[in-house]
Formats: C-alpha cells, structure tokens, sequence
C-alpha cells in the first residue's frame, strides 16, 4: 500500500481583518482548467483548415462570450445536479442548504447538463451552428477534468473501494479508513480520482485532440463532441466499479450502493448518469458519418 501524501488542500491561506480567505488547490483546478480548454478551444478556431467549407463554428469572441455563460452552467448544473441525483431528500428538508456550494457538493453531469443548456441557448441567440459549436466545447473540456480529479486526490474525497492491491493508497480520515478491519490495520483503497484523472483526462483528451487535429474529424459536425459523451460515459462507467458510492446508497442489504439493484445486480448512480452519454455519444458519432 502507498501512504497518502503530506499535502495540503490549501496552497495559501491569508488572515485579514479576522476572516480568513485560502486559495485551494480544488478551485485554482477549475480555473486552470477552465484557461487552458478555452485557449485550446480559441487556437482550433483560428485554423480554418481544421473546419469544413462553412469554416469554423464561431469567432474568438464569441467564444469568450460563450464562455461566461458555460462558466454559469458549471456552477448551477454542478450544484443542481448533486443536489437531485444525489441528496434530493436532504436537501428538500433543508432547502436553504442548496445555496451553501462552499460545503461542497457538485456533480459532474448535473454541470455537463447546464453547460449544455447554456451553450445551446447561446448558440441559437447568436445563430451558431450547433454540433460544430459542440465539437469545439468538446475540445476544451478534458483539461478540467484532468485537473479537478486531481484536486480531489489532494482533497482526499471520493475515494475508491478497498482493495490489496499494491497500489491501493491510505487515505486520512476516519470514513476513508472504516472498511470493518481491525483497529490497528490500515485500510487501503484505488486512487479512483487518478484513475478517472488518466482516463478522462490523458486518454480521452489525446484521442479528440488527434481527431481534432490531425485526423480531421471536425469536418463531420457531432463526430468530436459524440466521441467525448461516448470516451467520458464509457470511462466513468468502468471506474465507477473501483470507486466508493455516495454513502446514501450504501446500506445493510445493498454494500456495493447500487442506486438501481435486483438480487444483488445493478447500476451505481454514476453508471445510471452515463449510459445515456454513452448511447448518445455513438449516436452522434453515427449520425456524422452521413452528414
């Protein structure tokens, strides 16, 4: 097993006037992320020779615009989405609490949902096309997710089952470690954020840069953004058998917390949320073929 490493999910953190305010490394992921897809993003739209005759979907001005908006998308959907995929009897008794985003509690497809909503509301004000602009968004998104699983390895949360496999990582706190051991043996468990991290991010970040960019596949409207749904559903999908479910699920009869089960058979919440990327991603890739 490898012990967790000595850092800190603050990078800083200054005192002044009695409140203290810390830089995080969770937040500046979302904001170095948030950079580099955007320049990635603007870079492709300056080459005309990765488009089709119509050229590319979008000025780099629309895209800043476009990219206020997506920002928004990720904080409500994120937010939205936690709250009812996850939490919505908690959160329905306590409605207050769905402003209080500095607890914590975001969900990826809650977030990809609202950035989907708010792209396509932009698109059809400023009359873009719509699967171009999808492909161009596509292209931008995987270093968010490289970066913000990460984070969440620094932050040691969403941990993976325990396992004994020589890489299993010890992760701190009392819940990381309660796997009905005894009390003086360590509970090790898959570093599923560096899974998802190399999945998510390297992987499927390499794979729609080379369609991008060499392959050419930007020419065939829907074929880069199906192949993101498709990549990040299929990833997701396969990781969620190593990471631990929302503790919500977890129960006496149910310890794998399967949000779908029958005789011991089924689907973790996260699995139920991307099989619909997964068959809509093949669908558009599908549909571009004929395009």
């Amino acid at each position: 097993m490898i012990p967790f490493p000595d850092v800190s999910p603050e990078i800083f953190s200054v005192d002044l006037f009695g409140f203290v305010f810390a830089l995080r490394w969770y937040a500046l992921a979302y904001i170095v992320g948030i950079v580099i897809g955007w320049r990635i993003v603007v870079a492709t739209l300056k080459r005309p020779k990765f488009w089709g005759p119509a050229g590319a979907p979008m000025t780099p001005r629309q895209c800043e615009d476009l990219l206020t908006w997506v920002i928004l998308g990720v904080i409500l959907g994120g937010r939205l989405g936690y709250v009812l995929f996850y939490k919505p009897d908690e959160y329905l008794a306590n409605p207050a609490d769905v402003l209080k985003i500095w607890q914590g509690g975001m969900a990826f497809h809650g977030g990809l949902l609202g950035v989907i909503i708010a792209a396509w509301l932009v698109a059809r004000k400023e009359k873009l096309p719509k699967l171009s602009t999808a492909d161009a968004m596509a292209l931008g998104i995987w270093p968010g997710l490289l970066l913000g699983r990460i984070a969440n390895f620094i932050n040691a949360e969403l941990w993976g089952r325990p396992t004994d496999l020589p890489w299993g990582v010890v992760f701190p706190g009392y819940y990381a470690q309660e796997c009905g051991l005894a009390t003086d043996a360590y509970c090790a468990r898959h570093p599923s954020q560096l899974y998802e991290a190399l999945l998510e991010g390297v992987v499927l970040g390499g794979i729609l840069l080379w369609m991008a960019w060499k392959r050419g596949d930007l020419k065939y409207p829907g074929r880069v953004s199906g192949m993101f749904f498709a990549g990040y559903g299929l990833a997701r999908f396969v990781v969620e058998f190593a990471r631990q479910p929302d503790a919500q699920f977890v129960t006496e009869g149910n310890p794998l917390g399967l949000a779908y089960h029958i005789g011991g058979f089924g689907l973790t919440m996260g699995q139920v949320l991307s099989l619909p990327m997964i068959i809509g991603g093949l669908w558009l890739m599908k549909r571009a073929r004929h395009v």
